[in-house]
């Protein structure tokens, strides 16, 4: 089981869609955080959830897999598309064929 703690609060309420990839990520990386406690704007790596390389290869997946969505290691944009939850779902809503 993996900890994971985002103790970035914030005032932003999270989208229908946005709540939507947050309980997959945390179902994805088992993460031991909520959905809820995913703020939109807080880093997804680093002192955000703490998420790692491994991590972003199984949001790949589940983008592609429930979205369509291909996400590419040598995207230049990754870092930016990564962020937080709120970029990448951002990302996801503007490239996706299913779901």
């Amino acid at each position: 089981m993996r900890h994971a703690v985002n103790t970035t609060r914030s005032t932003t309420i999270q989208t229908p869609f946005e709540h939507e990839v947050a309980e997959r990520l945390v179902a994805a990386l088992q993460l031991e955080v909520t959905a809820e406690e995913i703020a939109p704007e807080a880093p997804l790596f680093g002192e955000g959830l703490g998420l790692d390389s491994i991590d972003a290869l199984e949001i790949a997946l589940f983008a592609g897999r429930d979205y369509g969505v291909a996400l590419r290691s040598e995207d230049p944009d990754n870092k930016k598309i990564f962020s937080s939850l709120r970029s990448l779902c951002a990302f996801v809503q503007a490239n996706r064929t299913a779901g």
